[in-house]
């Protein structure tokens, strides 16, 4: 045991790996809904490997946090520069004033409880979820014109104070959320009637080209059918037949036929004439195609009619479509044949393709119809984005090193120094050139995989660290910010949310469930979005979410600066 110790000691990097490896697998196990989350487990798992007094370089843990920070600047890049500009502003601002009440209120309790600037960071960073503060508040604290021991112990302090509130902070928040929100504003069954109405309303085609949506978890699939119906007496173009499943809302295409006078197959134009005894195929929702036998004739299994090339692809959308809704989309003329089977936003968030969902520059399509007719929607949509496992690593390096040296400039005010720390400037860096990359799509590509580990990673390596760093004086900490910090963690997490969804009701005018996805997405809480989602069996609340989430984001990391100087 005493060898193992010593190698840990040596070679610093088999307990960081072993206690990433552990976190995650703490994480992921669940009592019922309860479950401590990757962060928190990550760095309780570090306490204890800490307790082994293992020394760590300051650099290392700096490293992994501004590559975290600039991955969550970078994803919330594109909404964040178009909402602020007037996309979703009325979310923007109800954003903001979340933000300024998690913040507010954290710091009357901390005021109230004579606490310094450490504790008062911790407690910020673990009620309001946002893990990066305490990376954020460290760098500051590492500013000040104080002893290296005083700083070294108030830095050890602000994970223990994190750890106290965090928990409540996240199943606090979506227990608030999920449960109590619906019931504040109406009572679960009427807020859920009310989503299912706002789902259909978003849902209606105000273009008789297009009355339909597709969603993610519904197939497009391609159909052959034998044409025998009466209805093809006199034949019919693949306008004509296109036309008539629009009349009755069903959007169909005619992909090819084979004809029944020569046997072979045809790709097909709108001219193209079908008649009996031919063969077609169909495109479209699975629900629609498989109610055509009566009017078309029986569905037919043909390998060589159903092998042709289909396309999937993902497309950046750019400012030739930002501000459209998805109805307005499908209605464009190179929008034949091409369904839009998904959205996501912000490196993978969902967004429910209703016909009125308003797209935004940034937005990932993932698109699906034959190759001709999906490269012509790609030139109109935006940039395609090629499956691709190579990250531009010059462009991640020179955007870290430019936001972290504008992070670093200092401003002296009553000997106070002021500046965004080398972490904000790496945040900030993140914004500008995930927002650049939808003018420049070409340049700055980080697959999303890549984007995940530097997420992931990164925040978690620098959690590893800073457990095993603070573990020998972990328990100490405790006992010095008492359990009275816990109180005070579940007033900061829950007086703000509450009075959040009554200015989302009152103030704002909010549909319930855009009210209740925009508290998640101000305070950053995806497991909270999660519980709403459920609760109202919708998917809805995440078009609250997206906007407020990279405002929300951005805004409480940077206030984690505040916090310290406020207490200085």
């Amino acid at each position: 045991m005493s060898w193992l110790i010593e190698t840990f000691r040596t070679y610093p990097s088999i307990p960081i790996f072993l206690t990433i490896g552990l976190g995650f697998w703490l994480g992921k196990l669940k009592y019922k809904t309860f479950t401590l989350g990757t962060v928190t487990s990550v760095l309780l798992v570090g306490v204890l490997v800490g307790q082994l007094n293992i020394p760590i370089g300051a650099p290392l843990k700096s490293l992994f946090f501004l590559i975290f920070l600039f991955a969550i600047g970078y994803k919330c890049g594109p909404q964040f520069v178009a909402a602020i500009r007037g996309q979703g502003i009325k979310q923007v601002v109800f954003a903001v004033v979340v933000c300024f009440l998690c913040f507010g209120v954290t710091w009357l309790c901390a005021k109230l409880m004579n606490y310094d600037a450490a504790i008062a960071t911790g407690l910020f960073s673990g009620a309001q979820t946002i893990s990066a503060v305490i990376g954020v508040g460290a760098d500051t604290i590492s500013s000040l014109h104080i002893s290296a021991e005083e700083k070294k112990h108030m830095i050890d302090l602000i994970p223990v104070c994190y750890a106290v509130t965090y928990v409540f902070g996240t199943i606090g928040s979506a227990w608030i959320l999920g449960n109590l929100g619906p019931a504040l504003l109406g009572g679960l069954k009427k807020v859920r009637q009310q989503t299912k109405e706002l789902e259909q309303e978003l849902d209606h085609s105000d273009l008789s080209s297009d009355p339909a949506y597709i969603d993610g978890n519904r197939p497009i699939v391609f159909r052959a059918y034998k044409v025998e119906a009466d209805h093809f007496s006199t034949s019919l173009t693949v306008k004509e037949i296109e036309d008539h499943f629009q009349s009755l809302g069903r959007r169909l295409f005619v992909e090819r036929v084979r004809t029944a006078s020569d046997g072979q197959i045809h790709e097909v134009t709108p001219a193209t004439i079908v008649g009996k005894e031919d063969e077609i195929v169909l495109s479209g929702r699975h629900e629609f195609i498989i109610q055509d036998e009566g009017w078309i004739g029986p569905e037919v299994d043909d390998p060589t009619l159903l092998t042709f090339n289909v396309e999937r692809t993902e497309v950046m959308a750019t400012k030739k479509v930002a501000g459209m809704t998805v109805d307005q989309l499908r209605a464009k003329p190179f929008m034949y044949g091409v369904m839009i089977k998904s959205i996501s936003r912000q490196g993978g968030m969902p967004v429910p393709v209703l016909a009125k969902t308003t797209l935004m520059q940034g937005d990932m399509l993932t698109l699906m119809g034959l190759p001709q007719e999906v490269s012509g929607a790609i030139a109109e949509i935006g940039y395609e984005q090629r499956p691709t496992n190579q990250t531009d690593l010059i462009f991640v390096s020179l955007a870290i090193v430019i936001g972290a040296i504008v992070g670093a400039l200092t401003l002296n005010v009553h000997n106070i120094p002021i500046s965004l720390s080398t972490s904000g400037g790496a945040l900030i860096a993140g914004l500008f050139f995930g927002w650049l990359r939808t003018k420049r799509p070409s340049t700055g590509i980080i697959p999303e995989a890549s984007l995940w580990l530097m997420n992931n990673l990164g925040l978690n390596m620098f959690i590893a660290v800073i457990g095993i760093q603070c573990g020998p004086t972990f328990i100490s900490g405790i006992e010095q910010v008492g359990w009275m910090l816990l109180v005070m963690g579940i007033v900061s997490t829950s007086v703000p949310l509450f009075l959040a969804m009554f200015l989302g009701a009152k103030v704002f005018k909010f549909h319930p469930a855009i009210n209740l996805g925009c508290c998640a997405g101000s305070r950053t809480t995806t497991a909270a979005l999660g519980a709403i989602t459920a609760s109202l069996d919708s998917s809805v609340p995440a078009l609250g979410y997206t906007i407020t989430y990279a405002i929300g984001n951005t805004l409480l990391i940077l206030m984690g600066v505040a916090m310290v100087l406020l207490f200085v």
